[in-house]
């Protein structure tokens, strides 16, 4: 799929238009799952988290509000730092407060409001809701919009103008990079306005896409990098810190010191114009509760009457239209004081921008999230060269809030793995994303692909390395040849038929169900389960545990919901997820459920490449997978599959090749 715009107007339109299908179908999903699905429901699916307690936690950036929410044991969430939150005693509707996810801990959600919290969020039995944000859609509709102006950028983008890629001389570079990796440094150099990093599962994306950012510095470039999610953002932060004067803006998702010492909100503390509207913020805050003492002249008491007459009324010790002097003068005293607070919050938010000026000023390299890029932070500053990591997990219109911002755009990525989520199937088109498009509309002149990955064992990648990316990728000697007998587990306490399953020497194995475990649905559920699927694997995994295996070692990934809550409740320790949450994540040992199971052959949404992709390449040391081969095999990379690890005797068929007692 090629597409090329005829004009910047076609593309405004284009891109506007599936903004707000997507911002209207986002919104709704989110409110009619929250109306139809307990809470102790959401609680499972990571959307929600109840019973907490808040408490007041002072003031951020801004003057925003914080109230820290806790509880003893925190569930496992989806609700991560940046999200919006609807926060609820009872009744849960739009019109509940909302804020933005500020700081997330162990046992505690750090959440900021723009306006004052209504009192019973200090209170007991507060619920949060994972809710959509409206201002990263108008961030969107907004790059649009400055792009409309940015005629210099027209051309590239519209697929009309072949981008330049200079020859420049070799670098030196300071760390550890292989041949693919500094090539690829290099033509990003060289390339004028556009290149992609094209970067298959353990090749070294980031760790490229940094030293090409740490390059661009020394030629005295200001860099602004970005990615779509807080982690990938944290992930540049680290790999930048202590090359280069980096600072993370926003909020980072893991708060670790290192983190933290490169935050915005952490390095503007030490400057005297932060610490004088700290001081105003503190006046403000004793104001707000002294004029809270006076009549707020709302139009029922105004009754007509304009600020300035109420003040000379109140002065002249007169009553007009029934409102008794006495409630004229409590309104003076309001409106009086209320000037004094927008004076003072004035002062204070101009002694912030001068102290974030200060940082932002002095940094090489500004990281961020493609959405905070859009913020009245950056507003002013332009950059010559942007960096986008993650880049075929943002929408086009996502990449282009950073990208109004410069004139040279370097992006990494691989879009043989997950595409951007989606909710509206009449906007499912946002999923074909910019570093597709361009490689689509321009070639392989402006990309280029790494080939050594440093991730997994060579028998784990050979069927992702053939059938998606041509055979191309090579194992690292590092990683060629390891395998579980690396972690000294104790293989002589298992019996005959498990080692079959677990042996060592066979670092992928396809357990072939052969239909004895049939796929199910939970009423009024559109997911599925396999609960003899389920209790293979939860047999498996007790195993591995029990012959040493760390548990934080052991990941279980499976593509539906339900099958995910059932496996938690057999493995509460173990983490179990989607496919879309181990998405850029490894472990030692990967357990695969596929879950579907039928007498129609009906793979659903399994027939997904780019899904399979992602489930095949997280394992390093052991890849077990657990399926249906009669069912599976319907879908044409499933089939693949089969075919290639049945040539290297890597199926084992259970009750023929492998006899374990499982409950179907």
């Amino acid at each position: 799929m090629k597409r090329i715009f005829k004009d910047y107007q076609e593309y405004a339109e284009y891109f506007l238009r599936l903004i707000e299908i997507e911002r209207k179908e986002e919104m709704k999903t989110q409110m009619m799952e929250i109306r139809a699905l307990s809470g102790k429901k959401r609680e499972r699916l990571g959307r929600a988290i109840l019973n907490l307690r808040g408490r007041n936690a002072g003031r951020g950036l801004g003057g925003t509000y914080l109230i820290k929410f806790y509880r003893k044991s925190m569930p496992e969430t989806e609700i991560t730092v940046g999200d919006v939150v609807l926060l609820s005693q009872k009744t849960v509707s739009p019109r509940n407060p909302q804020g933005t996810v500020y700081e997330k801990g162990k046992n505690y959600i750090l959440v900021s409001f723009s306006t004052r919290p209504p009192p019973f969020l200090y209170g007991r039995g507060i619920r949060m809701d994972l809710y959509v944000s409206d201002v990263t859609f108008q961030r969107m509709k907004e790059a649009v919009n400055i792009l409309k102006d940015r005629i210099d950028l027209h051309p590239l983008l519209l697929g009309k103008k072949m981008p330049k890629i200079q020859k420049i001389p070799e670098m030196r570079v300071e760390s550890n990079l292989n041949s693919s990796q500094r090539e690829a440094v290099i033509r990003t150099l060289g390339a004028e306005e556009i290149f992609l990093i094209h970067g298959p599962p353990g090749t070294g994306k980031t760790t490229t896409l940094v030293e090409s950012i740490v390059q661009h510095v020394k030629r005295e470039m200001r860099v602004l990098a970005t990615a779509d999610s807080n982690v990938a953002v944290d992930n540049l932060v680290e790999k930048l810190a202590g090359r280069v004067k980096v600072v993370r803006v926003g909020n980072p998702a893991r708060v670790t010191k290192t983190l933290r010492e490169h935050t915005l909100d952490y390095l503007v503390q030490s400057l005297p114009e932060y610490k004088a509207a700290q001081k105003l913020w503190d006046k403000i805050d004793s104001l707000l509760g002294e004029r809270d003492k006076y009549t707020r002249p709302t139009q029922q008491w105004r009754r007509g009457l304009g600020d300035d007459e109420i003040a000379y009324l109140a002065r002249a010790g007169k009553s007009l239209r029934g409102i008794p002097v006495t409630m004229m003068r409590s309104m003076a005293r309001w409106l009086e004081m209320q000037r004094e607070i927008d004076d003072l919050f004035q002062k204070a938010k101009n002694y912030e921008k001068r102290a974030m000026e200060r940082i932002l000023k002095d940094a090489d390299v500004i990281c961020t999230t493609n959405s905070t890029a859009g913020s009245d932070i950056l507003a002013s500053l332009t950059f010559p060269v942007v960096f986008i990591d993650e880049a075929t997990q943002s929408t086009e219109v996502s990449s282009l809030i950073p990208i109004v911002r410069t004139r040279k755009i370097i992006m990494a990525g691989d879009h043989k793995q997950l595409p951007p989520t989606v909710m509206s199937h009449k906007a499912k088109s946002l999923q074909y994303t910019l570093f597709e498009r361009m490689l689509d509309v321009y070639g392989p002149k402006i990309r280029h692909v790494l080939t050594t990955q440093y991730r997994m064992n060579q028998e784990i990648m050979n069927f992702p390395n053939i059938e998606f990316y041509g055979g191309i990728l090579k194992a690292d000697e590092s990683v060629k040849n390891i395998t579980l007998h690396d972690l000294k587990l104790k293989f002589e306490e298992i019996n005959a038929e498990m080692y079959k399953l677990l042996r060592p020497d066979k670092p992928v194995i396809f357990i072939d169900t052969q239909s004895k475990f049939r796929e199910e649905q939970r009423r009024g559920s559109t997911s599925y389960m396999n609960r003899g699927e389920a209790n293979l694997i939860a047999k498996i995994a007790k195993e591995l545990l029990r012959i040493g295996l760390n548990i934080s070692n052991l990941g279980i990934i499976t593509p539906y919901d339900d099958q995910v809550d059932l496996l938690r409740s057999m493995l509460p320790q173990v983490e179990v997820k989607s496919v879309d949450g181990f998405q850029g994540r490894e472990k030692e040992v990967i357990i695969i459920s596929f879950v579907r199971s039928n007498s129609q052959g009906d793979t659903g949404f399994l027939s997904d490449a780019r899904r399979l992709n992602v489930s095949l390449t997280r394992a390093k040391r052991k890849l077990v997978m657990v399926g249906d081969s009669s069912t599976l095999k319907n879908e044409r990379h499933f089939q693949d599959l089969l075919n290639f690890l049945q040539e290297r005797r890597n199926v084992l068929i259970l009750g023929r090749d492998v006899d374990i007692n499982v409950q179907p």
